[in-house]
């Protein structure tokens, strides 16, 4: 069943009455329905069209998080072929909510990366709802450091609120474990590539996200704490999370624009909850230009894109 976010409530409203029609024909077959329910569907599309056309940053927020948007265990079950995830940070446990193994894109070997942040209420539960602990970074480096090894190339899918803040999380070093990954993310020799597929959540995003190329799909966001954080300290008042992410500038186009992503990746109107095929084939497409073209490039070639990539951030506003 499709879940609707408020703004969409015109689109609901005439998909509603284009399911009644459908229910009626069903009990009654003399009643030809179909003239009507292509009217309606036409007016349905146009409406999606004209919404997703203008989202706010908020919207885009809401459609960011939509809890049918394609998760990173759908975009592996898609896009990846021999997954094979490894488990364990040889120091302390497994952690489920940052995912990571060796797999096969398009026959070539890759690592992967990526938060998980469930589909159901027993999934969710159990990858916290994709917000690692310490565990999960040192996975993450661990992961990393074989890739580099055996020169295998980099893919993060980035999908997180941000990094679990629990107290035993901070207690088992939860930002020496984020600076570890990032420093790790800066010093490969392999290239990587990270997609914001749909929250880019302060340190926990930018752990497994200081790429030679970084990519947001269209209604993703990135920023470095939520709306709603960020308007309880600079307004007192969670509620005003609306106009703290308008002020943040979080979306994929402002992002683009200073510099810290290098390309979006569009969405079908409607989202990416609602266009699942449409959306692996344009991330399937992405994922194979970059790795053509960083195909013959140096380790020290690679690793020196990476570092003047991120100190050229800001310095052309």
């Amino acid at each position: 069943m499709q879940s609707y976010l408020d703004f969409e409530k015109p689109v609901a409203d005439l998909e509603g009455k284009i399911a009644e029609l459908k229910a009626m024909a069903t009990s009654d077959q003399a009643v030809s329905i179909d003239e009507e329910v292509n009217r309606l569907s036409s007016r349905a599309d146009e409406a999606l069209v004209e919404i997703y056309k203008k989202l706010t940053p908020w919207q885009k927020t809401q459609v960011a998080r939509h809890p049918q948007r394609p998760h990173f265990s759908d975009y592996v079950g898609k896009l990846i072929t021999e997954w094979t995830p490894l488990a364990g940070d040889r120091k302390y446990r497994e952690d489920a909510a940052l995912l990571a193994g060796f797999g096969r894109f398009n026959g070539q070997a890759v690592a992967i990366l990526g938060q998980e942040k469930g589909s159901s209420t027993e999934t969710r539960l159990k990858h916290n709802f994709g917000m690692a602990s310490p565990e999960g970074y040192r996975k993450a480096v661990r992961i990393m450091d074989m890739a580099d090894r055996f020169n295998i190339p980099m893919i993060s899918f980035v999908d997180t609120a941000g990094a679990y803040p629990g107290i035993g999380a901070e207690e088992r070093g939860q930002a020496e474990a984020i600076a570890r990954s990032t420093e790790k993310c800066l010093e490969l020799g392999v290239p990587n590539i990270a997609i914001v597929i749909g929250e880019g959540g302060s340190g926990g995003a930018i752990a497994i996200a200081v790429a030679n190329r970084v990519l947001m799909l269209e209604n993703a966001i990135y920023s470095v704490i939520s709306p709603e954080a960020g308007a309880s300290i600079l307004f007192r008042d969670a509620a005003r999370a609306q106009d703290m992410a308008t002020a943040q500038k979080i979306t994929a186009q402002d992002l683009l624009g200073f510099g810290v992503i290098d390309g979006i990746i569009p969405e079908p109107a409607g989202g990416a909850h609602r266009h699942h095929e449409a959306i692996m084939d344009a991330t399937r497409g992405a994922i194979a230009k970059f790795l053509g073209d960083f195909e013959g490039k140096g380790r020290l070639e690679t690793r020196e894109h990476r570092r003047e990539k991120f100190l050229a951030i800001g310095t052309t506003l």
